[in-house]
């Protein structure tokens, strides 16, 4: 299989291309416009495989899409590219809806056209995966799980652009015949995420004995999926799901905020004793909550383990343990990313400003 994979640079997609150059013999084309959250790093172990090749495009711009269809020629296509984290959309929503509907579509487009001129086999077997999130469900009370036949309900910028994306999708299927399918996941953690997100910034903060602030009084709940379980059921789903059809991807791993920062708190005091003989919940503050912030995600994926087979291979204790581990031994890569990129600064406390630009 030729494989076009749409941000391959990023957290999910990286843990996708790793997989797949180290188990299978597919060829992969990676698409990413390499923007802030993209970690060549991530990469380091395919960079030099045969199999592997990487166009730093944009998904918005339709002749570059168009020559790398052409010249690669993909019997299938994972599309991961997009703007992820919600403070963002708060502060800076336009990117999102660029990315995430606009890049969308674009691709769609292009990869319309390329299915419609393919031969009747190569249009029988060709596959559009389109991975989304479970926040475009909006979110749960105590009791029940997100299925999908849940009715779309996004609270965020970021959720929006999502559930908008997800539609596209259908439509290319329902309207013109493209064959796709669609996973909704729930909240990835693992090596190489990005700082910005609770469990990296979590981990950094409490090996750098900096305040670990928790949003409200952190009773948030979210499903939490360890990114290689993630990435099977990805390569499961683009083989063998149904076209037209949607399947949720979780990890049977619901915890609250404030559970999740005491585990590592607690994992790091394990591996890493402070110095100055204080425990890391010390340093958790409880700081204003995010604005419209959903109050719990959980998943119900019985229907990709009851059709497909695909069951989490990693639970709370050994996937929350292997990923604070991963981030004590690669001190290098975060702080490189603390001293260039992003200082773990609070995100999503500014009004949007009005018409932002989107270039």
């Amino acid at each position: 299989m030729k494989l076009l994979v749409t941000g391959g640079a990023g957290f999910i997609g990286s843990a996708v291309i790793r997989l797949l150059i180290r188990e299978t013999d597919v060829s992969i084309v990676n698409v990413d416009k390499m923007t802030y959250a993209a970690s060549p790093a991530a990469l380091a172990e395919v960079a030099s495989s045969s199999r592997y090749a990487l166009e730093r495009i944009d998904i918005c711009d339709g002749p570059a899409l168009q020559r790398v269809f052409e010249t690669y020629q993909p019997d299938a296509i994972m599309h991961l590219a997009a703007e992820t984290h919600v403070d963002r959309s708060i502060d800076s929503p336009a990117a999102f809806i660029q990315t995430n509907l606009v890049g969308t579509y674009t691709l769609l487009a292009t990869a319309l056209a390329y299915w419609r001129g393919l031969s009747p086999e190569g249009q029988k077997a060709f596959r559009f995966h389109h991975v989304s999130t479970d926040e475009v469900y909006g979110t749960l009370g105590a009791e029940g799980y997100f299925t999908e036949t849940t009715p779309y309900q996004p609270n965020s910028p970021y959720s929006a652009s999502k559930a908008g994306s997800d539609h596209l999708v259908r439509a290319w299927y329902h309207t013109y015949g493209m064959p796709v399918v669609t996973t909704n996941c729930s909240n990835n953690y693992g090596p190489f995420q990005f700082p910005e997100k609770l469990i990296p910034l979590m981990t950094i903060n409490g090996l750098l004995h900096r305040p670990l602030p928790v949003y409200g009084q952190g009773l948030n709940v979210r499903d939490w999926l360890y990114v290689e379980d993630h990435a099977r059921a990805l390569w499961t789903i683009l083989n063998r799901g149904r076209l037209g059809e949607t399947y949720n991807v979780g990890g049977n791993n619901e915890k609250r905020n404030i559970d999740i920062v005491h585990t590592i708190c607690d994992i790091l005091d394990e591996m890493m004793p402070s110095e100055r003989g204080i425990r890391r919940r010390e340093l958790i503050t409880y700081v204003e909550d995010r604005p419209g912030h959903d109050l719990r995600y959980a998943i119900d994926a019985s229907k990709l383990r009851d059709e497909l087979g695909w069951e989490p291979q990693e639970d709370s204790d050994s996937g929350f343990y292997k990923t604070v581990a991963w981030y004590v031994q690669n001190r290098t890569w975060w702080a490189d990313i603390l001293n260039t990129t992003y200082a773990g600064n609070r995100l999503g406390l500014k009004q949007p400003a009005a018409a932002e630009a989107t270039s």
